[in-house]
């Protein structure tokens, strides 16, 4: 009698990206992990954790930072790095502004578009050969032209018609000095595979993930939280709301759903419910055409 073993849908894609995470490791020279505190940068690390277990994850995490985080998300990050051991490298956006290589728009501007300069900043700094990015195959369409290993240029630059073939799970990461890849080892997740992933696994994650009452202003139709980047203007008028976050990015451009999902179990049945991608509903600076999220990649935006 023959015995088969079918794997799960969810142990395909972990297994896909512990494939990845090893491949890297033995073929590119100094990786590091873009984590965020982020749901999809949390995924990325404990399947990176997976993959090298029992020894410690061979390389550093690396967070651009632009000055105007959740307070919440940042306390997770520095407990999750003390927790696993890990080296922490942090480029600031603040830094690009001081020292007039970026320029804000006005006091309290959403950062997310000057983070380019920081990150190419920092992988040129450290060396990075490759660095290890979040992007799943449900977000804007131009992500999801990336190949799983994205070359990038010696100016960061991304060419979607310049990309490497990927048959068979064969992936080149070859590239001279200067060059680097970007690797995605969520290529093929979706929101609702996350979620199932974390329920799965138990992943810990920032408590704004989930459902609680925060004081909110609703602006350009979203509920964005009232705090130091987020003031009430003269005609908004602040309310209390049970909301929580589906992605996690800018403070002062990210918005909250209204939601009662307080578990991993009642998030994954309102997200297998939701009809509007997370980036859609909830990133003011992501609402922008595909052109132009893909004119922001080629310049080397992540």
């Amino acid at each position: 009698m023959t015995v088969t073993y079918e794997l799960s849908h969810l142990d395909k894609l972990e297994a896909e990206s512990v494939h990845i995470f090893r491949e890297v490791a033995a073929t590119i020279e100094k990786p590091g992990l873009l984590f965020s505190g982020g749901k999809d940068s949390v995924v990325m690390l404990h399947l990176a954790v997976k993959a090298f277990w029992p020894a410690p994850v061979p390389f550093p995490v690396v967070h651009v930072d632009t000055g105007q985080n959740f307070d919440e998300v940042l306390e997770f990050r520095d407990r999750t790095v003390e927790r696993y051991g890990l080296r922490l490298i942090v480029g600031y956006v603040q830094d690009d502004i001081d020292a007039g290589r970026v320029h804000e728009e006005y006091e309290h501007a959403p950062r997310n578009r000057l983070q380019t300069t920081t990150l190419l900043r920092t992988i040129a700094e450290h060396q990075f050969g490759a660095v290890f990015g979040g992007a799943r195959r449900d977000e804007e369409k131009a992500r999801a032209k990336e190949r799983v290993f994205s070359f990038r240029d010696e100016f960061g630059a991304w060419d979607p018609r310049n990309q490497r073939p990927e048959l068979w799970s064969l992936y080149n990461g070859r590239h001279k000095r200067g060059e680097n890849i970007r690797v995605f080892p969520l290529s093929n997740w979706t929101e609702l595979d996350i979620w199932s992933y974390i329920l799965r696994e138990h992943i810990d994650l920032p408590s704004i993930y989930y459902a609680h009452r925060r004081s909110v202003v609703e602006r350009d139709g979203m509920l964005l939280a009232v705090n130091r980047f987020i003031q009430p203007t003269a005609d908004e008028t602040p309310f209390d709301e049970m909301v929580r976050y589906r992605t996690v990015g800018d403070a002062t451009c990210t918005g909250a759903v209204e939601s009662n999902a307080s578990t991993p179990e009642e998030v994954v049945a309102e997200v297998a419910a939701a009809r509007i991608t997370e980036r859609g509903a909830t990133r003011a600076d992501d609402k922008i055409s595909e052109a132009g999220m893909e004119d922001r990649k080629k310049e080397g935006y992540f």
